[in-house]
């Protein structure tokens, strides 16, 4: 598969810099300073991208899985029409192939040769057994090792790139959890052990929102890219502490931050609004 640290060109929502007028400024001011090329999805229906454009596995062929969340069940007109958007933006090299699976993009953490899940997705498919689905997706992800760690209900969308981001092939990146139920941490901390998976902190320090759709307070959800690994802040006491531990681990990439409570407040930050792939032409 291709790490998001070898994707070199990255595509927003058409429906960003209108939506979020400043911070897309913003953000597009720190993509040209670190010289990332970019390019807006048509025929978005909100700020989001990763979650329903394909998966990358190697520099032309792709997988589409189906996206029909079950979080967005009350509100199908938000369900973009992926085949339009992606055919749009085709290049004649690349190869699709589509999958019947139900698999957001969100819930895919990956290396070259390993894939990390939460596990909501043997809810999301609950016609085939664990096994087979298993199976399936090692071909389609073209990996000989594919984890699961579990889903923390508070967390509807049951998304990886909020839980656990691979450092490399042995370490991953997780959340400070030490404020979340305790049976839930030594739930999530079993499955990586179980996985021969090492891990390392963040700071995690969720906002107090009752209808749990707050994502500030989670730097897990950076932008990783060739060119530079992008940090949402939150104007917090904690954001000094992410970015240098994120420094520390990552001693030769380029670390910048960018606030980003504007999307927070949507309930993702800044993986969530980004498809960056690899573009060899």
């Amino acid at each position: 598969m291709i790490p998001d640290n070898s994707t070199n060109f990255l595509y927003l929502s058409g429906v960003l810099p209108i939506k979020l007028p400043q911070f897309y400024k913003r953000f597009e001011k720190l993509l040209q300073e670190l010289k990332i090329d970019f390019d807006l999805l048509p025929n978005t229906k909100d700020i989001w991208a990763v979650d329903f454009m394909p998966i990358q596995i190697n520099k032309n062929r792709f997988i589409q899985f189906k996206y029909k969340p079950d979080y967005l069940n009350i509100y199908p007109e938000d369900i973009p029409v992926v085949d339009k958007i992606y055919n749009s933006i085709k290049r004649n090299q690349w190869s699709l192939l589509k999958s019947d699976l139900l698999v957001d993009g969100g819930n895919i953490s990956k290396t070259n040769d390993t894939v990390i899940m939460c596990d909501k997705v043997f809810h999301e498919n609950k016609k085939i057994s664990e096994k087979e689905l298993i199976k399936q997706l090692k071909n389609l992800f073209e990996v000989d090792k594919i984890f699961f760690v579990p889903w923390n209900k508070y967390d509807f969308t049951g998304h990886v790139d909020g839980m656990v981001r691979f450092i490399d092939n042995k370490t991953v990146l997780i959340n400070d959890y030490s404020k979340e139920n305790a049976k839930y941490q030594r739930a999530f901390r079993m499955s990586l052990h179980n996985a021969g998976l090492d891990w390392l902190e963040l700071p995690y320090n969720p906002a107090d929102d009752s209808t749990l759709t707050s994502a500030k307070g989670l730097y897990l959800n950076y932008l990783q890219m060739e060119q530079a690994i992008v940090v949402p802040t939150f104007k917090s006491t904690f954001d000094e502490k992410a970015i240098r531990i994120l420094e520390d681990i990552f001693k030769r990439e380029t670390i910048v931050p960018i606030e980003s409570n504007d999307v927070a407040k949507r309930g993702g930050i800044l993986n969530c609004i980004s498809w960056n792939i690899f573009n060899n032409t």
